[in-house]
Parts: C-alpha cells; structure tokens; sequence
C-alpha cells in the first residue's frame, strides 16, 4: 500500500511520462483512452488490466466504450495523488494494450 512518502513531485511525474508516450497527468491522475481494434479485443485489455490489477493489488478506473478503454490511475491512500505504484501499474497496462493491438490516444481523455 502507498502513502504520501511515496507520491511523485511534478518533476518526477514529468520523468515518468517522459517514459510512458501513452499516458497523461490531468489532475492528480495517469490517464489514457486506448483505441481497439474490436471490441472484442477491448474486452481482452479490460481483462488483462485486471489481470495486472490483482498481481500489483492497485485498481484502476476504467471505461468501456465499444473499441475504446479509458483508463485512470491514482493512489487514493495517497491523498489521490500519483506514485511509483501507479507508474508501475500504467507500464503494464501499455504492454497489455501492445499485445491486443490497441493505439493509444492519450489527448482524448476528458
């Protein structure tokens, strides 16, 4: 479990990003909208997210909408804010998405 010992600074987020192209920091949260092939193959990245979610024990928002999976993470035990755990969780879930076929479409999120 995260505290607030292990949230990031603004400095270490944008280092983080720097590293994560499919993702964005909007207010205290990773984001990303990924773009499927199928729904089918979207249903496979919900999936494997929650695959990654109980391995890493860290949950993620998610949202389904035909082809497209938004997906939102942020340590609420941190004050909901980002920490190395959801860096972490935000990797995996990039190479899940990779494996189903999906783009990434970060500038979508809301």
């Amino acid at each position: 479990m995260a505290g607030k010992d292990d949230m990031l600074t603004k400095s270490e987020i944008d280092d983080a990003l720097a590293e994560l192209p499919d993702w964005r920091y909007r207010q205290g949260d990773l984001v990303t909208v990924y773009k499927c092939p199928t729904s089918a193959a979207a249903l496979e990245l919900i999936a494997a997210v929650g695959r990654i979610a109980e391995q890493q024990n860290h949950h993620p928002d998610l949202d389904w909408r035909y082809n497209r999976v938004f997906i939102r993470y942020t340590s609420h035990d941190a004050g909901s804010e980002v920490t190395r755990r959801d860096v972490r969780a935000a990797t995996s879930a990039s190479e899940a998405a990779a494996e189903v076929g999906a783009v990434a479409k970060p500038e979508a999120t809301p």
